[in-house]
């Protein structure tokens, strides 16, 4: 339905409305989507918590937002959770910087998470994902989002930070918190995630092994710049805090091969259409469905359609990665399909720094699963939580069938 709006400035603007709180729209945002994106490339949201806020439908013009530096990410952008005073230095992330203070940071960690880095790293993550396989049944219903998909990001990020194996069960909690994004829990994290990140940082100075922290200390020596104390900490919180993605790209991609059989029996065919299924697989059922609101300094006009100065304005990232002008028959899932600019790890300067090793953790434990469970089949429905901004599943049951 087109409807017009009255911005906090005056402006009269006819776009479509979607209704977030309607359980319909919630259960297929895609198709929710479609229609409007087809009427105009901006549409008005209304959301549960929030204030009513604008949000681009089309590939082109997302691309062009995202990479648009009038429209800013700052402290507006995030809900702050409540922590002690002296873990507040290190909430304000390189997320929500915005210019030359964000190309500072980035250019400095950059090279820790090259393609050619998370390809080293990955053997490292392969015997991860054994290890966790090796504890679940076989033969007998499990839920692959508790067991599996869920605790991996963090185990991975064990290894990259350097933390002791007597210290990760606690970690693993702090995971769990994390990616529940709210609650009494998720604050108590912070502040213990902090101190394991002081720890790590002062061990790889003392000795450097080859984790990301000491990755981060040498890179950062020898650009001739150097990470501050509470930069290094606050990248470690950032990497926790992002890092948990893959748990949903994972068992979203579990779910979607699941539900497309021909398509999961291409995979197991041959193994290396991985690296273009794990790219449908982003474009398909990425997590982020929605990007962080970013705030214009002035009014900008998008696709023909003005967004006053300081008014909320997100990426609909599962619309654009559904665009029929840029993906040929956008509603059919195709291991194959190239190539797929899709949006799943965002675009321009706020571009996901570590989407090399989300690629090469979601390619390795989708490849193991396959391997060594060629029988692996559905055990129960595998139901999306109605969330607007992330496509994640309340859990995952299969039942892991092994050859022979």
């Amino acid at each position: 339905m087109i409807k017009t709006f009255k911005s906090e400035t005056g402006l009269m603007i006819d776009v479509p409305e979607i209704d977030l709180t309607d359980p319909a729209v919630l259960l297929d945002l895609p198709a929710a989507y479609a229609p409007a994106r087809e009427k105009s490339p901006v549409v008005r949201l209304l959301a549960p918590g929030f204030g009513p806020f604008w949000a681009v439908t089309r590939h082109a013009e997302a691309r062009a937002v995202l990479s648009d530096p009038r429209l800013e990410i700052n402290s507006g952008s995030f809900m702050r959770p409540d922590v002690p005073e002296h873990c507040r230095p290190y909430m304000r992330t390189m997320s929500e910087m915005n210019g030359s203070e964000h190309t500072r940071l980035r250019r400095l960690v950059a090279p820790a998470f090259t393609p050619r880095k998370a390809a080293e790293f990955g053997p490292r993550i392969e015997a991860v994902v054994e290890r966790l396989l090796d504890a679940l049944p076989e033969r007998t219903p499990a839920d692959l989002l508790a067991g599996f998909s869920r605790p991996l990001p963090m185990e991975v990020i064990c290894e990259l930070v350097g933390i002791p194996a007597a210290d990760r069960p606690s970690w693993h909690e702090y995971g769990v918190a994390v990616a529940a994004g709210h609650g009494e829990a998720f604050g108590a994290a912070i502040p213990a995630i902090i101190e394991g990140a002081r720890a790590a940082i002062a061990a790889a100075r003392a000795e450097p092994a080859g984790n990301l922290v000491s990755d981060l200390a040498r890179v950062a020596e020898e650009d001739g710049d150097r990470l501050s104390d509470d930069e290094l900490v606050t990248m470690v919180w950032l990497l926790v805090l992002a890092g948990q993605t893959p748990a949903n790209l994972i068992a979203n991609a579990v779910a979607t091969l699941l539900a497309h059989p021909a398509q999961l029996a291409a995979l197991r065919d041959d193994p290396g259409l991985m690296p273009r299924a794990v790219e449908e697989l982003a474009r398909w059922c990425t997590p982020q469905i929605m990007t962080v609101p970013r705030f214009p300094r002035e009014d900008v006009e998008i696709g023909g359609v003005t967004v006053p100065k300081g008014e909320p304005v997100t990426v609909s990232v599962a619309s654009a990665n559904r665009d029929p002008r840029v993906f040929d028959e956008p509603e059919r899932f195709d291991l194959t399909r190239e190539p797929a600019p899709h949006l799943g790890f965002g675009h321009g300067a706020h571009f996901c720094v570590g989407a090399s090793l989300a690629r090469v953790q979601t390619g390795v434990a989708l490849g193991v699963l396959l391997r060594r469970y060629p029988g692996m089949e559905a055990a129960g429905e595998a139901a999306y939580l109605p969330d607007p901004g992330t496509l994640r599943l309340a859990s995952l049951p299969v039942t892991l069938r092994p050859a022979g």
